[in-house]
């Protein structure tokens, strides 16, 4: 019975690794091809994850809660009888838009080989065991490549390419690795690679060093380094990994593995929270070294939070941002509205969707804010400008900070914003929104008056040039035609790139803006 395993699949928009929610399946669960078998979250959105196999779960590589790289297991599966004939042949990357057959470019950029089909460089599965050449043949895995839920299983299926073995000085033959069920064989049975491995063979006396540059002595299994982040990991802290004891499946070592050995070796000054000796004898917390304060938890940066600090952080690296706003009588804005729910209450647009659709006109007006700067390789830089605008706008969900994306944003009316905003909210706060849906906006539109706050200095949505931002609506005093009034007083904020503007350009979009917001039957009647 053929026991093959799946890597957690490339998902997307430069995603590198999820966090694996829960399990569909469990060990002894009959699958079928494209049938769901997990839910990861990503720092975009909550997915779940296709088999491309079907067969029995033969194991889950992971549990509910730990974070699990691009490329590593998540689940193998045994092949029982008959299983070869579910794998939907019939379908293919031609009826699921994969793009490319399953035996060119999809099988090598999967191997890590080359596109052209040449057999020519080391193989993804060959670079991938921390410098132990394996001896045997990588196969390109079969799936059907059906997309769910904007993702899909591998594009080969039967008939793929076969990487052929490439034996080292020396070899003998097939005969050449240890005997069948050897820890050898077991390791690499069960280690991640782009698809099914055969059994390691001989190598020469093992060559110390770190990072998991190491190779085999005879008969003797290699730790397996998967990921080159724990490779770099491991160099970097002068860690051997052919000492460490993994604790990945047959003894594949993990970052945490490598984390742990570096922590280990850290004096223990360095990290007091290892204190746990300490702590047992005297019973108290271990305590910050810089503030002298017991500590309460350690949280680790990571999925949506980690994507939005990263974000955040390059926003404020590589852009030379200014602020202005102003105060709007908002009173006109909410007379409107109220008549348009007396008129037709299904079909009246919020708030929101109103200001949207005068920030979309004066953006047709100032189209310098919806612009992006780009940067040459050789340092030059250029403004590039958009023939229409994909309007962000900022969306807090149990999961984070989010910004939902509305294509073509300028060829909508204001009811056809809402009903769109209202879609992607919906999906951003499910956690079912796609990458598309989250990504590719050209200039976003933030109401954090939502949260009871007047105004904000927003961060701009890297790489766009602006961000405005809308207060909350509250009851001020006004002077109205020289008489003071109570009227409905929001504030507008924007943020923008001082490189592709001046103040002047960005205090006339918020101006504009603002006049729409006070008179808006005046803007309405050129829209």
């Amino acid at each position: 019975m053929a026991v093959k395993t799946f890597m957690l699949p490339d998902l997307g928009e430069g995603l590198t690794e999820a966090e694996l929610v829960a399990w569909l399946v469990k060990v002894g669960d009959p699958v079928a091809v494209d049938q769901p078998i997990a839910e990861v979250e990503t720092a975009k959105s909550m997915v779940e994850v296709p088999s491309p196999y079907a067969g029995v779960v033969h194991q889950l590589h992971g549990a509910a809660g730990e974070t699990i790289d691009v490329g590593k297991p998540l689940i193998s599966v045994a092949e029982g009888p008959g299983s070869e004939g579910t794998g939907n042949e019939g379908t293919g990357n031609e009826g699921s838009g994969g793009g490319g057959s399953a035996e060119g470019t999809g099988a090598a950029a999967a191997a890590g080989g080359p596109l052209d089909g040449s057999s020519g460089g080391q193989t993804y599965a060959e670079e991938e065991l921390a410098g132990a050449r394996p001896e045997a043949a990588a196969v390109e895995s079969e799936g059907s490549g059906n997309v769910l839920i904007g993702y899909g299983t591998s594009g080969g299926h039967a008939g793929g390419r076969t990487r052929r073995p490439r034996s080292p000085r020396g070899a003998s033959g097939p005969g050449r690795a240890g005997p069948a069920g050897s820890g050898a064989a077991s390791g690499l049975s069960a280690a991640p690679g782009p698809g099914e491995r055969g059994s390691l063979a001989d190598s020469a006396a093992p060559a110390q060093g770190t990072g998991g540059a190491i190779t085999l002595e005879r008969g003797v299994a290699a730790p397996l380094v998967v990921s080159p982040i724990v490779r770099k990991l491991a160099r970097d802290h002068a860690v051997d990994v052919a000492a460490l004891r993994g604790s990945g499946p047959d003894g594949l070592v993990l970052r945490a593995d490598v984390e742990a050995a570096i922590f280990a070796a850290a004096p223990a000054e360095s990290h007091p929270e290892a204190g746990g000796a300490a702590e047992e004898a005297t019973g108290s917390p271990a305590s910050d070294a810089l503030t002298g304060l017991p500590l309460a938890a350690r949280t680790p940066v990571k999925g949506v939070r980690k994507a939005i600090a990263q974000a955040m952080t390059r926003s404020r690296a590589e852009i030379p941002e200014a602020t202005v706003w102003v105060d709007v009588d908002a009173t006109a804005l909410l007379e409107l509205r109220a008549g348009l729910k007396a008129a037709d209450p299904a079909n009246t647009p919020g708030l929101l969707a109103l200001i949207a659709r005068f920030t979309l006109a004066g953006l047709a007006r100032y189209p310098e804010l919806n612009t992006r700067i780009e940067t040459a390789a050789d340092g030059s830089q250029e403004i590039v400008s958009f023939d229409g605008v994909n309007l962000g706008f900022a969306a807090q969900t149990d999961r984070g900070l989010v910004v939902p994306c509305v294509r073509g944003a300028h060829r909508l009316s204001a009811r056809g914003l809402d009903a769109e905003i209202g879609r992607l909210t919906a999906l951003a706060r499910d956690g079912a929104a796609a990458p598309k849906d989250l990504s590719g906006s050209t200039f976003t539109l933030n109401n954090y008056g939502v949260f009871g706050v007047d105004g904000s200095a927003a961060i701009i949505n890297y790489p766009e040039a602006a961000i405005l931002g809308v207060g909350r609506i509250i009851e001020r005093p006004w002077v109205v035609n020289g008489q003071l009034a109570v009227r409905k007083v929001t504030e507008l904020t924007l943020t923008f790139d001082h490189r592709v503007c001046d103040g002047g350009t960005a205090a006339g979009f918020l101006r504009y803006v603002a006049d729409a917001i006070q008179n808006p039957a005046t803007v309405l009647a050129d829209l």
